[in-house]
């Protein structure tokens, strides 16, 4: 099968993006927003557009890491799991139907201007193009797709008519009061036009047809989004400069009556024309959007397999485009315009409060997969910006809305429940979720059965169950490693026994057939070249392997249980692993594996003849002299042991404690000292020591401060500031 090609320009995906906002956010809701905030609605788009950035900054990234993927309901159901995919499938779809019911209630308005209708009528004629859109979908008509970049030309050059000539005659009389209802009214306000700036990740979908979408994908979102942000505050400034407030506040096709105020009968009539044809291109490609997510959900078991069928001869997907078209119509009947748009809103902002987690998930789990080319800036706090501004705006588009968006919750865990708890996908978050967050969205499971790859090519396992039982150590490479055979080399340093298995684990995501890996690539041979290499020099028996995984916590553990080892041992960058509701794998190992466990942060060093062991004098301070004791003899180094004490201590503490470490040493078969500074910063005083040497092996670190538990994103200051390799170790209670 021929790879899609990239083929869409920054220009040609900014003017997706354009037409994913233009429609009704613009022809219809400013009069509905204006009566809750007055003329104070050009700041209401403005502050929308920035709760909405961090939203489009998260999905830029997500969509660079899982570029041909499906979008959000996959990057949720990646992050959260099965059943909050569940839930995002049913918030998407509701929220896209919604949109687009909106937009046919609007063309109904519109076309009432040109074809005499009566206004009850308006409704049933808005059904009548609901079917025929049904039909376009079902028998995929896909000339619509470029006709519609045509009718956003148009309706952008419509509005910027109107800003020529609407704003020399904005009238400072219309402008008072700045807010009707005070800064509460802005807000609702600010919540109530959301839904306007939705269509800006849209094109995160097509993220694999973009040419070089590390950078255009993220430029496009931004730029569009300041193109629709622009328009929307000038030429709402526009609206309510010229229309008086009496007449605005029930009008929902504002673009006519401004464009009549200004030009006359015939200009109006043109207007009305091209919210004609704007609104239904918008109706038609948000049925196209929604009816995906049901189908994809029934390919994924978490809806009845029935709604995952396609036509025969069409190819698409009927069973959930007559679905979608369904609701529309019973939404279109029965909700006034201004519910249809609060639910709406209130349903695009919970997805975009998943989205900014996901993001916040996926770095701190580091996944080994998750490797973004694009990296949203500011990272957390702009995500936690739009967390909690997207929270604000939830509460404060009603009671009704809120409901609705906790009844989404109930329904998608009994859709969860009846379809897809059987599913065998687990999210990031529930794999290293620490207890508050899986207390809070789960009930968790102990699930003690371990599979094994039987090397049949049917078996999605982990480890095929030839790794050798009698290792003392198990080195786990995760191809991020400054050095694997480095790595090897101190798993052996520390190794009691004659063998080391070392294990070479690549991690993809759930959506990819670990089948389709199962052919040796020239990286793991010349790995697996390299670390048999090392044996032959040091006289190390190594036993290599390599494995591909959907779950890379789980094989790890899994490779401590089957060798039996003393001590695992991983490479590591330095980062803290505490977190209030995620950590990463080795956060989530340090709690589950049943041996010591090393990490090694490799600083270059190739060379190690002078070891600084760095502890806080403890119970089992003999303990780590020995391992140090053991590394010292396989490198042929001395050892320091370093004690950093406070100004306060006195000196006979001082010499008590040196005389307890100096009898601590007379077991080491290693040349070795004892040295105490006194210092009160012991960061900085470990840091100028670790200069003269050329491995520092350091204990368990303390429990990490709240702003780093809090953020999960603090640095190991001690690693962080040494000026040599580290080894970082963490004994078990005997």
């Amino acid at each position: 099968m021929r790879k899609l090609e990239r083929s869409l320009s920054l220009t040609s995906v900014i003017a997706i993006s354009i037409g994913g906002m233009l429609g009704s956010g613009i022809f219809v809701l400013p009069g509905l927003a204006a009566a809750k905030t007055g003329s104070s609605l050009w700041l209401a788009y403005l502050l929308a557009a920035l709760c909405i950035l961090p939203a489009a900054l998260s999905k830029s990234e997500l969509a660079t890491a899982m570029p041909s993927s499906g979008g959000t309901y996959v990057y949720i159901e990646r992050a959260f799991g099965p059943f909050f995919g569940t839930i995002a499938g049913i918030g998407l779809w509701l929220s896209l139907l919604l949109k687009s019911s909106f937009a046919l209630v609007g063309f109904g308005a519109y076309l009432s201007i040109l074809v005499n209708i009566e206004n009850g009528l308006t409704k049933y004629i808005a059904l009548v193009f609901l079917l025929i859109i049904l039909f376009l979908n079902i028998f995929g008509v896909k000339k619509v797709g470029k006709v519609q970049i045509v009718i956003v030309s148009i309706s952008v050059i419509t509005l910027g008519l109107i800003l020529v000539f609407g704003l020399p005659k904005v009238s400072p009389a219309l402008l008072e009061p700045f807010m009707l209802k005070g800064n509460m009214g802005l807000v609702s306000t600010v919540a109530f036009v959301y839904i306007s700036y939705a269509g800006v990740t849209k094109v995160a979908a097509i993220a694999g047809e973009i040419k070089n979408p590390s950078k255009n994908l993220p430029r496009a979102m931004i730029f569009s989004l300041i193109i629709m942000a622009t328009i929307y505050v000038f030429v709402a400034f526009v609206l309510v400069g010229n229309i008086p407030m009496e007449a605005l506040e029930r009008d929902i096709r504002p673009i006519y009556t401004i464009a009549n105020l200004l030009g006359g009968t015939y200009v109006g009539y043109i207007a009305a024309g091209v919210g004609i044809i704007t609104l239904i291109s918008m109706a038609n490609s948000g049925v196209l959007a929604a009816s995906r997510f049901p189908f994809a959900m029934a390919i994924d078991s978490l809806l009845p397999k029935f709604m995952g069928k396609i036509h025969s001869k069409y190819l698409t997907p009927v069973v959930t485009i007559v679905m979608t078209c369904i609701i529309m119509a019973l939404v279109i009947l029965f909700l006034d315009v201004e519910k249809i748009a609060k639910l709406a809103s209130a349903f695009m902002v919970m997805m975009f409060i998943l989205v900014n987690a996901c993001v916040i998930v996926l770095r701190e789990t580091a996944a080994q997969w998750y490797n973004p080319p694009f990296r949203s800036p500011l990272y957390p706090f702009v995500q936690l910006f739009g967390i909690i501004s997207g929270i604000v705006l939830l509460v404060f588009l009603g009671r009704g809305p809120f409901i609705a968006v906790l009844s989404i919750f109930v329904i998608g865990y009994g859709i969860y429940y009846f379809f897809g708890k059987n599913a065998t996908r687990t999210g990031i978050l529930r794999k290293y979720g620490h207890r508050p967050a899986l207390y809070l969205f789960y009930k968790r499971k102990d699930n003690k059965q371990i599979t094994y790859r039987q090397n049949q090519s049917g078996n999605n396992q982990n480890l095929d169950g030839k790794l050798a039982s009698d290792a003392g150590v198990a080195v786990a490479l995760l191809g991020n490693e400054k050095s694997p055979e480095m790595l090897v080399e101190i798993g052996a340093a520390i190794n009691k026994k004659k063998k080391i298995q070392a294990v070479n684990i690549t991690e993809v995501p759930n959506q990819t057939f670990l089948d389709a890996f199962v052919e040796e690539n020239p990286r793991i041979l010349s790995l697996e070249r390299r670390i048999a290499r090392l044996g032959q020099s040091k006289e190390i028996e190594i036993d290599f392997e390599a494995v591909v995984t959907h779950e890379i916590s789980d094989t790890i553990h899994e490779l401590s249980d089957q060798t039996h080892c003393d001590w695992l041992v991983m490479g590591w960058n330095g980062r803290a692993h505490s977190g209030i509701l995620v950590s990463n794998p080795i956060g989530w190992l340090l709690t589950h594996i049943n041996s010591d466990f090393a990490l090694f942060k490799d600083d270059g060093v190739r060379y190690i003849s002078r070891v600084l062991l760095a502890l806080r004098p403890g119970r089992k301070d003999k303990n780590f002299i020995a391992v140090a004791d053991r590394i010292c003899q396989f490198y042929n180094a001395s050892l320091t042991l370093l004690h950093v004490v406070p100004e306060s201590m006195d000196n006979t503490a001082i010499r008590q404690m040196e005389e307890t470490s100096q009898k601590l040493l007379e077991k080491a078969r290693t040349k070795s000292k004892v040295e105490i500074v006194v210092n009160d910063d012991s960061i900085t005083a470990i840091s100028k020591a670790s200069a003269s040497y050329d491995l520092l092996i350091l204990g368990t670190p303390q429990k990490d401060n709240w702003i780093s538990v809090l953020f999960g994103t603090g640095k190991d200051m001690y690693t962080e500031k040494s000026a040599c390799s580290v080894l970082r170790l963490t004994m078990r209670d005997n």
